[in-house]
Protein backbone atom coordinates (compact mmCIF):
# COMPACT_ATOMS: atom_id res chain seq x y z
CA UNK A 1 0.00 0.00 0.00
CA UNK A 2 2.99 2.05 0.73
CA UNK A 3 4.40 2.01 -2.57
CA UNK A 4 0.91 2.58 -4.53
CA UNK A 5 1.22 5.29 -2.45
CA UNK A 6 4.50 7.11 -3.31
CA UNK A 7 3.83 6.43 -6.97
CA UNK A 8 0.39 8.47 -6.66
CA UNK A 9 2.70 11.03 -4.81
CA UNK A 10 5.22 11.56 -7.49
CA UNK A 11 2.98 11.27 -10.22
CA UNK A 12 1.26 14.14 -8.65
CA UNK A 13 4.88 16.06 -7.89
CA UNK A 14 5.07 14.81 -12.24
CA UNK A 15 2.49 16.74 -13.45
CA UNK A 16 2.65 19.61 -11.54
CA UNK A 17 6.64 20.41 -12.86
CA UNK A 18 4.79 19.46 -16.13
CA UNK A 19 1.96 22.17 -15.37
CA UNK A 20 4.87 24.84 -14.34
CA UNK A 21 7.05 24.18 -17.77
CA UNK A 22 4.42 24.74 -19.89
CA UNK A 23 3.10 27.86 -17.62
CA UNK A 24 6.74 28.77 -18.68
CA UNK A 25 6.85 28.05 -22.50
CA UNK A 26 3.43 29.69 -22.49
CA UNK A 27 4.51 33.07 -20.68
CA UNK A 28 8.05 33.23 -23.43
CA UNK A 29 5.93 32.80 -26.34
CA UNK A 30 3.42 35.54 -24.33
CA UNK A 31 6.09 37.71 -24.70
CA UNK A 32 7.64 37.06 -28.00
CA UNK A 33 10.25 34.69 -26.94
CA UNK A 34 9.15 31.38 -27.96
CA UNK A 35 12.49 29.34 -27.91
CA UNK A 36 11.08 26.98 -30.53
CA UNK A 37 11.08 29.40 -33.71
CA UNK A 38 14.99 29.90 -33.20
CA UNK A 39 16.30 28.17 -36.65
CA UNK A 40 19.93 28.31 -35.48
CA UNK A 41 23.05 29.19 -33.54
CA UNK A 42 26.37 29.34 -34.75
CA UNK A 43 28.59 27.34 -32.52
CA UNK A 44 32.60 27.12 -32.92
CA UNK A 45 33.68 25.05 -30.16
CA UNK A 46 33.05 21.27 -27.98
CA UNK A 47 33.16 21.43 -24.29
CA UNK A 48 35.82 18.25 -24.52
CA UNK A 49 38.17 19.89 -27.20
CA UNK A 50 38.35 23.23 -24.46
CA UNK A 51 38.85 20.85 -21.81
CA UNK A 52 41.39 18.98 -23.51
CA UNK A 53 43.53 21.97 -24.04
CA UNK A 54 43.14 24.79 -21.73
CA UNK A 55 46.54 26.67 -23.21
CA UNK A 56 45.13 26.82 -26.21
CA UNK A 57 41.11 28.44 -25.14
CA UNK A 58 42.70 30.35 -21.67
CA UNK A 59 41.28 33.66 -22.13
CA UNK A 60 39.62 32.90 -25.92
CA UNK A 61 36.04 33.47 -26.37
CA UNK A 62 34.49 30.68 -27.31
CA UNK A 63 30.88 30.19 -28.78
CA UNK A 64 29.43 26.60 -27.19
CA UNK A 65 25.82 24.74 -27.37
CA UNK A 66 24.36 22.22 -25.38
CA UNK A 67 22.20 21.49 -22.38
CA UNK A 68 21.69 22.73 -18.84
CA UNK A 69 22.07 19.59 -16.67
CA UNK A 70 22.51 20.92 -13.17
CA UNK A 71 23.12 24.69 -12.01
CA UNK A 72 23.46 26.62 -8.75
CA UNK A 73 22.02 30.44 -8.80
CA UNK A 74 23.04 32.46 -6.52
CA UNK A 75 22.01 36.43 -6.65
CA UNK A 76 24.10 37.83 -8.81
CA UNK A 77 25.92 35.31 -10.70
CA UNK A 78 25.17 31.29 -10.86
CA UNK A 79 27.04 28.29 -12.51
CA UNK A 80 25.23 25.79 -14.65
CA UNK A 81 26.69 22.83 -16.25
CA UNK A 82 26.09 22.32 -19.87
CA UNK A 83 26.56 19.05 -22.04
CA UNK A 84 26.94 19.25 -25.69
CA UNK A 85 27.35 15.79 -27.66
CA UNK A 86 30.98 15.28 -26.53
CA UNK A 87 31.28 16.49 -23.07
CA UNK A 88 30.47 18.83 -20.64
CA UNK A 89 31.80 22.37 -19.07
CA UNK A 90 31.05 24.07 -16.22
CA UNK A 91 29.44 27.56 -17.08
CA UNK A 92 29.44 30.75 -15.15
CA UNK A 93 26.97 33.77 -15.63
CA UNK A 94 27.22 37.34 -14.08
CA UNK A 95 23.48 39.33 -14.21
CA UNK A 96 26.25 42.50 -14.89
CA UNK A 97 27.57 40.58 -17.81
CA UNK A 98 24.20 39.87 -19.78
CA UNK A 99 22.29 41.93 -18.67
CA UNK A 100 19.45 42.42 -15.72
CA UNK A 101 16.59 41.09 -18.10
CA UNK A 102 18.31 38.58 -19.90
CA UNK A 103 19.98 37.16 -16.24
CA UNK A 104 16.07 36.85 -14.83
CA UNK A 105 15.14 35.04 -17.37
CA UNK A 106 18.13 32.54 -17.03
CA UNK A 107 17.03 32.07 -13.63
CA UNK A 108 13.69 30.73 -14.83
CA UNK A 109 15.04 28.24 -17.35
CA UNK A 110 14.95 24.61 -15.92
CA UNK A 111 17.57 21.74 -16.04
CA UNK A 112 17.22 19.82 -19.15
CA UNK A 113 16.39 23.26 -21.41
CA UNK A 114 18.71 23.66 -24.24
CA UNK A 115 20.94 26.96 -24.93
CA UNK A 116 23.86 28.77 -26.62
CA UNK A 117 26.41 30.89 -25.89
CA UNK A 118 29.24 32.89 -26.05
CA UNK A 119 32.14 33.82 -23.46
CA UNK A 120 35.63 33.40 -22.69
CA UNK A 121 37.42 30.68 -21.19
CA UNK A 122 38.58 30.71 -17.67
CA UNK A 123 39.75 28.66 -14.75
CA UNK A 124 37.98 29.17 -11.14
CA UNK A 125 39.57 29.81 -7.82
CA UNK A 126 39.53 25.77 -7.46
CA UNK A 127 40.73 25.11 -10.69
CA UNK A 128 38.21 24.15 -12.90
CA UNK A 129 38.16 24.84 -16.57
CA UNK A 130 35.23 27.16 -17.10
CA UNK A 131 33.52 29.80 -19.45
CA UNK A 132 32.60 32.82 -17.93
CA UNK A 133 29.15 33.92 -20.03
CA UNK A 134 29.05 37.14 -22.04
CA UNK A 135 25.73 36.20 -23.72
CA UNK A 136 23.09 33.44 -23.75
CA UNK A 137 19.90 32.52 -25.14
CA UNK A 138 17.05 29.55 -25.21
CA UNK A 139 17.77 27.33 -28.11
CA UNK A 140 14.94 25.15 -26.88
CA UNK A 141 12.91 24.26 -23.98
CA UNK A 142 12.52 20.86 -22.19
CA UNK A 143 8.89 20.39 -21.37
CA UNK A 144 9.94 17.07 -19.09
CA UNK A 145 12.45 16.59 -16.29
CA UNK A 146 15.37 14.60 -16.77
CA UNK A 147 15.32 12.01 -14.57
CA UNK A 148 16.82 12.53 -10.29
CA UNK A 149 20.33 13.59 -10.44
CA UNK A 150 22.10 10.93 -8.29
CA UNK A 151 20.11 8.13 -9.44
CA UNK A 152 19.47 8.77 -12.96
CA UNK A 153 18.01 6.35 -15.16
CA UNK A 154 19.04 3.22 -14.17
CA UNK A 155 15.69 0.72 -15.15
CA UNK A 156 17.25 -1.04 -18.40
CA UNK A 157 13.47 -1.60 -19.88
CA UNK A 158 12.94 2.22 -20.02
CA UNK A 159 16.10 2.74 -20.91
CA UNK A 160 15.92 1.06 -23.72
CA UNK A 161 12.31 2.41 -24.26
CA UNK A 162 13.64 5.68 -24.05
CA UNK A 163 17.40 5.69 -25.65
CA UNK A 164 16.66 9.75 -26.05
CA UNK A 165 16.90 10.35 -22.39
CA UNK A 166 19.32 7.19 -21.60
CA UNK A 167 22.14 8.94 -23.76
CA UNK A 168 21.89 12.11 -21.90
CA UNK A 169 21.82 11.44 -18.30
CA UNK A 170 24.46 7.89 -18.61
CA UNK A 171 27.21 9.37 -20.55
CA UNK A 172 29.12 5.71 -20.70
CA UNK A 173 26.41 4.43 -23.05
CA UNK A 174 26.89 7.20 -25.55
CA UNK A 175 30.87 6.03 -25.24
CA UNK A 176 29.56 2.39 -26.33
CA UNK A 177 28.23 3.79 -29.54
CA UNK A 178 31.11 5.93 -30.43
CA UNK A 179 33.01 2.30 -30.29
CA UNK A 180 30.37 0.79 -31.94
CA UNK A 181 30.96 3.61 -34.65
CA UNK A 182 34.29 3.24 -34.08
CA UNK A 183 34.40 -0.63 -34.87
CA UNK A 184 32.65 0.02 -37.86
CA UNK A 185 35.22 2.35 -39.27
CA UNK A 186 38.12 -0.32 -38.38
CA UNK A 187 36.68 -3.33 -39.90
CA UNK A 188 35.59 -0.83 -43.21
CA UNK A 189 39.10 0.03 -43.22
CA UNK A 190 40.77 -3.32 -43.01
CA UNK A 191 38.89 -5.23 -45.55
CA UNK A 192 39.49 -1.43 -48.14
CA UNK A 193 42.93 -2.20 -47.76
CA UNK A 194 42.56 -5.30 -48.45
CA UNK A 195 41.01 -4.92 -51.71
CA UNK A 196 37.69 -5.51 -50.91
CA UNK A 197 34.25 -3.25 -51.90
CA UNK A 198 31.28 -2.56 -50.22
CA UNK A 199 28.32 -2.99 -51.73
CA UNK A 200 24.50 -2.85 -51.06
CA UNK A 201 22.36 -5.85 -51.62
CA UNK A 202 18.27 -6.47 -51.52
CA UNK A 203 16.51 -6.23 -48.36
CA UNK A 204 13.27 -7.07 -49.63
CA UNK A 205 13.67 -10.46 -51.23
CA UNK A 206 10.76 -12.97 -53.75
CA UNK A 207 10.96 -15.85 -52.16
CA UNK A 208 11.73 -17.71 -48.43
CA UNK A 209 14.53 -20.07 -48.53
CA UNK A 210 14.71 -23.12 -47.52
CA UNK A 211 16.90 -21.76 -44.33
CA UNK A 212 15.99 -22.73 -40.77
CA UNK A 213 15.45 -19.03 -39.50
CA UNK A 214 12.01 -17.60 -40.09
CA UNK A 215 11.47 -14.92 -42.17
CA UNK A 216 9.46 -11.84 -41.93
CA UNK A 217 6.90 -12.02 -44.56
CA UNK A 218 5.04 -8.57 -46.50
CA UNK A 219 3.33 -7.67 -49.46
CA UNK A 220 4.54 -5.30 -52.51
CA UNK A 221 1.21 -3.75 -53.61
CA UNK A 222 2.59 -3.05 -56.93
CA UNK A 223 3.64 -6.39 -58.08
CA UNK A 224 1.02 -7.43 -56.03
CA UNK A 225 3.22 -10.45 -54.26
CA UNK A 226 4.47 -11.81 -50.97
CA UNK A 227 7.83 -10.48 -50.16
CA UNK A 228 10.21 -11.53 -47.26
CA UNK A 229 12.86 -9.90 -45.40
CA UNK A 230 15.99 -11.08 -45.83
CA UNK A 231 17.84 -13.45 -43.30
CA UNK A 232 21.37 -13.24 -44.75
CA UNK A 233 23.12 -10.84 -47.50
CA UNK A 234 24.82 -14.75 -48.80
CA UNK A 235 23.68 -15.88 -52.14
CA UNK A 236 23.36 -12.36 -53.49
CA UNK A 237 27.05 -11.54 -52.69
CA UNK A 238 28.44 -14.62 -54.48
CA UNK A 239 26.10 -13.89 -57.28
CA UNK A 240 28.60 -10.86 -57.85
CA UNK A 241 31.88 -13.16 -57.48
CA UNK A 242 30.04 -15.16 -60.51
CA UNK A 243 29.81 -11.58 -61.98
CA UNK A 244 33.29 -10.94 -61.76
CA UNK A 245 33.84 -9.07 -58.17
CA UNK A 246 35.85 -10.93 -56.86
CA UNK A 247 36.40 -9.47 -53.13
CA UNK A 248 32.98 -7.94 -51.52
CA UNK A 249 31.31 -7.08 -48.44
CA UNK A 250 28.34 -5.87 -47.38
CA UNK A 251 27.30 -4.17 -43.80
CA UNK A 252 24.23 -5.09 -43.74
CA UNK A 253 20.41 -5.17 -41.48
CA UNK A 254 19.25 -8.78 -41.26
CA UNK A 255 15.82 -9.87 -40.16
CA UNK A 256 14.53 -13.04 -38.46
CA UNK A 257 11.44 -13.59 -37.09
CA UNK A 258 12.27 -15.67 -34.26
CA UNK A 259 13.29 -15.28 -30.33
CA UNK A 260 14.60 -12.52 -28.50
CA UNK A 261 17.85 -12.45 -26.15
CA UNK A 262 20.50 -11.66 -24.81
CA UNK A 263 21.97 -12.42 -27.48
CA UNK A 264 19.16 -12.27 -29.99
CA UNK A 265 17.04 -9.18 -31.53
CA UNK A 266 14.84 -9.88 -34.56
CA UNK A 267 16.67 -7.15 -36.53
CA UNK A 268 20.17 -6.75 -36.05
CA UNK A 269 23.61 -6.32 -38.03
CA UNK A 270 26.07 -8.53 -39.88
CA UNK A 271 28.72 -8.29 -42.06
CA UNK A 272 29.34 -10.80 -44.68
CA UNK A 273 32.40 -11.00 -47.44
CA UNK A 274 33.92 -13.20 -50.06
CA UNK A 275 36.75 -13.57 -51.73
CA UNK A 276 37.59 -15.95 -54.82
CA UNK A 277 40.29 -18.36 -55.00
CA UNK A 278 40.79 -18.59 -51.42
CA UNK A 279 39.07 -21.16 -48.97
CA UNK A 280 38.04 -21.19 -45.50
CA UNK A 281 42.12 -21.68 -44.13
CA UNK A 282 42.04 -17.79 -45.56
CA UNK A 283 38.82 -16.48 -43.92
CA UNK A 284 40.22 -18.35 -41.16
CA UNK A 285 43.13 -16.11 -41.16
CA UNK A 286 41.52 -12.99 -41.89
CA UNK A 287 39.78 -13.53 -38.54
CA UNK A 288 42.71 -13.48 -36.24
CA UNK A 289 44.34 -10.64 -37.98
CA UNK A 290 40.82 -9.04 -37.56
CA UNK A 291 39.81 -9.52 -34.87
CA UNK A 292 43.77 -8.91 -33.00
CA UNK A 293 43.11 -5.33 -34.62
CA UNK A 294 40.07 -4.49 -33.27
CA UNK A 295 41.12 -5.52 -29.97
CA UNK A 296 44.46 -3.08 -29.89
CA UNK A 297 42.08 -0.04 -31.30
CA UNK A 298 39.66 -0.26 -29.24
CA UNK A 299 40.35 -2.06 -26.36
CA UNK A 300 44.41 -0.80 -26.20
CA UNK A 301 45.88 -4.29 -26.03
CA UNK A 302 45.02 -7.93 -27.26
CA UNK A 303 43.82 -9.11 -23.33
CA UNK A 304 40.41 -7.85 -23.12
CA UNK A 305 38.10 -8.28 -19.90
CA UNK A 306 34.48 -9.48 -20.41
CA UNK A 307 31.85 -9.99 -17.86
CA UNK A 308 34.57 -10.88 -15.58
CA UNK A 309 36.80 -13.05 -17.66
CA UNK A 310 40.18 -12.35 -19.28
CA UNK A 311 39.90 -13.04 -23.01
CA UNK A 312 43.50 -13.16 -24.98
CA UNK A 313 42.74 -12.01 -28.34
CA UNK A 314 45.71 -13.02 -29.09
CA UNK A 315 45.50 -16.48 -28.83
CA UNK A 316 43.31 -18.62 -30.75
CA UNK A 317 42.56 -22.45 -30.86
CA UNK A 318 42.03 -24.13 -33.78
CA UNK A 319 40.27 -27.63 -33.61
CA UNK A 320 38.28 -29.92 -35.89
CA UNK A 321 34.56 -30.68 -34.65
CA UNK A 322 35.84 -34.42 -34.17
CA UNK A 323 38.97 -33.32 -32.46
CA UNK A 324 37.06 -30.61 -30.45
CA UNK A 325 33.85 -33.77 -29.71
CA UNK A 326 37.03 -36.16 -28.61
CA UNK A 327 38.85 -33.48 -26.36
CA UNK A 328 35.40 -32.40 -24.36
CA UNK A 329 33.38 -35.42 -24.10
CA UNK A 330 36.29 -38.78 -24.47
CA UNK A 331 33.99 -40.18 -27.60
CA UNK A 332 35.75 -40.37 -31.19
CA UNK A 333 33.63 -40.42 -34.56
CA UNK A 334 35.61 -42.40 -35.72
CA UNK A 335 35.36 -45.34 -33.51
CA UNK A 336 31.52 -44.99 -34.62
CA UNK A 337 31.40 -47.63 -37.77
CA UNK A 338 27.84 -47.33 -38.55
CA UNK A 339 24.97 -44.10 -37.88
CA UNK A 340 23.66 -46.79 -35.41
CA UNK A 341 26.82 -47.00 -33.35
CA UNK A 342 26.60 -43.04 -33.28
CA UNK A 343 22.73 -43.22 -32.17
CA UNK A 344 23.30 -45.75 -29.27
CA UNK A 345 26.79 -44.07 -28.21
CA UNK A 346 24.81 -40.73 -27.91
CA UNK A 347 22.22 -42.86 -25.86
CA UNK A 348 24.52 -44.18 -22.99
CA UNK A 349 25.84 -40.26 -22.81
CA UNK A 350 22.24 -39.10 -22.76
CA UNK A 351 22.19 -37.30 -25.95
CA UNK A 352 19.20 -36.76 -27.57
CA UNK A 353 18.98 -37.49 -31.02
CA UNK A 354 16.71 -38.05 -33.54
CA UNK A 355 15.50 -41.50 -34.41
CA UNK A 356 16.81 -41.45 -37.59
CA UNK A 357 20.49 -39.30 -36.84
CA UNK A 358 23.58 -39.61 -39.02
CA UNK A 359 26.79 -39.66 -37.90
CA UNK A 360 27.10 -36.94 -38.84
CA UNK A 361 24.07 -35.33 -36.76
CA UNK A 362 25.26 -36.84 -33.86
CA UNK A 363 28.51 -35.25 -34.14
CA UNK A 364 26.82 -32.08 -33.93
CA UNK A 365 24.42 -33.19 -31.26
CA UNK A 366 27.80 -34.18 -29.51
CA UNK A 367 29.24 -30.25 -30.08
CA UNK A 368 26.47 -28.80 -28.30
CA UNK A 369 25.74 -31.05 -25.09
CA UNK A 370 29.71 -31.24 -24.84
CA UNK A 371 31.78 -28.58 -26.21
CA UNK A 372 30.58 -24.76 -26.76
CA UNK A 373 30.10 -24.22 -23.23
CA UNK A 374 34.10 -24.75 -22.96
CA UNK A 375 35.12 -22.34 -25.57
CA UNK A 376 35.71 -19.61 -23.68
CA UNK A 377 38.94 -18.73 -25.43
CA UNK A 378 38.85 -17.54 -29.00
CA UNK A 379 38.41 -21.06 -31.21
CA UNK A 380 38.18 -21.94 -34.65
CA UNK A 381 36.19 -24.79 -34.85
CA UNK A 382 36.33 -26.30 -38.32
CA UNK A 383 35.37 -29.59 -40.67
CA UNK A 384 31.62 -29.55 -40.15
CA UNK A 385 29.09 -32.48 -41.28
CA UNK A 386 27.48 -32.12 -44.65
CA UNK A 387 24.09 -32.46 -42.97
CA UNK A 388 23.99 -29.31 -41.51
CA UNK A 389 25.88 -27.25 -43.75
CA UNK A 390 24.38 -27.03 -47.03
CA UNK A 391 26.54 -24.27 -48.62
CA UNK A 392 29.77 -25.66 -47.96
CA UNK A 393 32.37 -27.42 -50.30
CA UNK A 394 33.31 -30.80 -49.45
CA UNK A 395 36.23 -32.00 -48.25
CA UNK A 396 37.82 -33.49 -51.09
CA UNK A 397 39.64 -36.19 -48.91
CA UNK A 398 36.46 -36.77 -46.19
CA UNK A 399 33.07 -35.75 -48.19
CA UNK A 400 31.50 -36.75 -45.04
CA UNK A 401 32.53 -33.37 -43.88
CA UNK A 402 32.72 -29.86 -45.39
CA UNK A 403 35.18 -27.22 -45.57
CA UNK A 404 33.44 -24.68 -42.95
CA UNK A 405 34.39 -23.66 -39.57
CA UNK A 406 32.64 -21.44 -36.39
CA UNK A 407 34.40 -19.14 -34.19
CA UNK A 408 33.63 -19.00 -30.63
CA UNK A 409 34.55 -17.04 -27.74
CA UNK A 410 32.73 -16.76 -24.19
CA UNK A 411 31.27 -19.74 -25.62
CA UNK A 412 29.18 -17.99 -27.85
CA UNK A 413 29.27 -18.38 -31.64
CA UNK A 414 30.74 -15.14 -33.21
CA UNK A 415 30.60 -15.85 -37.28
CA UNK A 416 30.57 -18.60 -39.98
CA UNK A 417 32.84 -19.38 -42.69
CA UNK A 418 32.89 -21.54 -45.48
CA UNK A 419 34.91 -22.90 -48.61
CA UNK A 420 31.61 -21.64 -51.01
CA UNK A 421 30.22 -24.90 -53.22
CA UNK A 422 30.67 -23.77 -56.29
CA UNK A 423 29.22 -26.94 -57.98
CA UNK A 424 25.66 -26.27 -59.22
CA UNK A 425 24.25 -29.63 -59.53
CA UNK A 426 25.54 -30.33 -55.90
CA UNK A 427 23.83 -27.40 -54.44
CA UNK A 428 20.73 -28.16 -56.53
CA UNK A 429 20.46 -31.29 -54.82
CA UNK A 430 21.03 -29.97 -51.26
CA UNK A 431 18.46 -26.54 -51.65
CA UNK A 432 15.95 -29.39 -53.16
CA UNK A 433 16.55 -31.71 -50.15
CA UNK A 434 17.09 -28.42 -47.18
CA UNK A 435 13.57 -27.26 -48.56
CA UNK A 436 11.87 -30.67 -48.73
CA UNK A 437 13.07 -30.95 -45.24
CA UNK A 438 11.27 -27.84 -44.05
CA UNK A 439 8.22 -28.60 -45.36
CA UNK A 440 8.23 -31.73 -43.91
CA UNK A 441 8.83 -29.89 -40.63
CA UNK A 442 6.40 -27.32 -41.29
CA UNK A 443 3.65 -28.20 -43.75
CA UNK A 444 2.48 -24.24 -44.29
CA UNK A 445 5.89 -23.27 -45.08
CA UNK A 446 6.09 -21.62 -48.48
CA UNK A 447 9.96 -22.44 -48.60
CA UNK A 448 11.28 -22.62 -51.93
CA UNK A 449 14.58 -23.40 -53.87
CA UNK A 450 16.44 -20.31 -55.34
CA UNK A 451 17.23 -21.62 -59.06
CA UNK A 452 17.98 -18.18 -60.11
CA UNK A 453 21.07 -18.65 -57.30
CA UNK A 454 21.71 -22.17 -59.18
CA UNK A 455 21.64 -20.99 -62.58
CA UNK A 456 24.53 -18.35 -61.17
CA UNK A 457 26.76 -20.67 -60.39
CA UNK A 458 25.95 -22.73 -63.95
CA UNK A 459 28.31 -19.80 -65.53
CA UNK A 460 30.61 -20.50 -63.25
CA UNK A 461 31.95 -19.36 -59.67
CA UNK A 462 35.43 -19.38 -58.60
CA UNK A 463 36.91 -20.97 -55.72
CA UNK A 464 35.92 -18.81 -52.69
CA UNK A 465 36.49 -18.11 -49.35
CA UNK A 466 33.17 -17.02 -47.79
CA UNK A 467 32.74 -15.13 -44.01
CA UNK A 468 29.97 -13.80 -42.02
CA UNK A 469 29.58 -12.57 -38.74
CA UNK A 470 27.58 -10.50 -35.94
CA UNK A 471 28.33 -6.91 -35.48
CA UNK A 472 26.19 -6.84 -32.66
CA UNK A 473 28.05 -9.68 -30.72
CA UNK A 474 31.20 -8.23 -31.87
CA UNK A 475 30.38 -4.52 -30.14
CA UNK A 476 29.19 -6.26 -27.04
CA UNK A 477 32.45 -7.91 -26.37
CA UNK A 478 34.49 -5.32 -26.91
CA UNK A 479 32.53 -3.08 -24.84
CA UNK A 480 31.50 -5.41 -22.24
CA UNK A 481 28.08 -5.33 -22.61
CA UNK A 482 25.79 -8.11 -21.31
CA UNK A 483 23.13 -7.92 -23.57
CA UNK A 484 22.53 -7.02 -27.62
CA UNK A 485 19.87 -4.51 -26.44
CA UNK A 486 23.00 -2.51 -24.06
CA UNK A 487 24.77 -2.15 -28.21
CA UNK A 488 21.62 -1.49 -30.20
CA UNK A 489 20.47 2.02 -30.12
CA UNK A 490 16.73 0.54 -30.67
CA UNK A 491 16.00 -2.99 -29.93
CA UNK A 492 12.90 -4.24 -30.77
CA UNK A 493 10.31 -3.88 -27.73
CA UNK A 494 6.79 -5.28 -26.51
CA UNK A 495 4.55 -1.95 -26.82
CA UNK A 496 3.69 -0.87 -23.11
CA UNK A 497 0.38 -0.99 -24.20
Amino acid sequence: MEEIKDTAVAEQELSEVLRIRREKLANLQADGNDPFVKTKFDFSDYTSDIKADFEKYNEKTVRIAGRIMSRRIMGKASFFNLQDSLGNIQIYIRRDDVGEDVYAAFKKWDIGDIVGLEGFVFLTKTGEISVHTQSIELLAKSLLPLPEKFHGLKDNDLRYRQRYVDLIVNPEVRDDFEKRSKILKEIRSYLDGKGFMEVDTPILVPLEIGASARPFKTHHNTLDMDMYLRIETELYLKRLIVGGMHRVYEVGRIFRNEGMDTKHNPEFTTIELYQAFTDYQGMMDLVEELYKLLAEKICGGLKITYQGKEIDMGNWERLTMVEAVKKYSGCDYYDWETDEQARECAKKMHVEVPENATKGTVLVEFFDAFVEEKLIQPTFIYDYPVENSPLAKRKPNDPAFTERFEYFINATEFGNAFSELNDPIDQKERFERQVAAKKADEPESKAEVDYDYVTALEYGMPPTGGLGFGIDRLVMLLTDSASIRDVLLFPTMKPLD
